[in-house]
């Protein structure tokens, strides 16, 4: 039985998974992102005037690995960890 979390993600017999393909991304109660695909970009000049001061920051994207589906984002310093979401059944 799955238990949906969001509308990306659910908890399926103790893993964290893609909704939309069902791909496990780690055990309920660890990190999930370190797990996903994730690329970076630089958010200077992205939505127009609103993002042109911060010449570091970047958003990051993280996808399912098996099927591409968007699953998260966040914005960051570079060198900043992630944004560790803990899920727990």
């Amino acid at each position: 039985m799955s238990r949906r979390f969001s509308t990306t993600l659910e908890i399926e017999g103790g893993e964290i998974c893609c909704r939309k393909c069902g791909h496990a991304l780690g055990p309920v109660g660890a990190p999930w992102k370190g797990h996903a695909a994730m690329t970076e970009i630089p958010m200077r000049g992205a939505a127009g005037v609103p993002y042109s001061g911060g010449e570091r920051v970047v958003l990051r994207r993280f996808a399912c690995p098996a099927c591409g589906a968007l699953l998260d984002s966040e914005t960051a310093l570079p060198e900043d960890p992630f944004l560790d979401d803990v899920l727990f059944d």
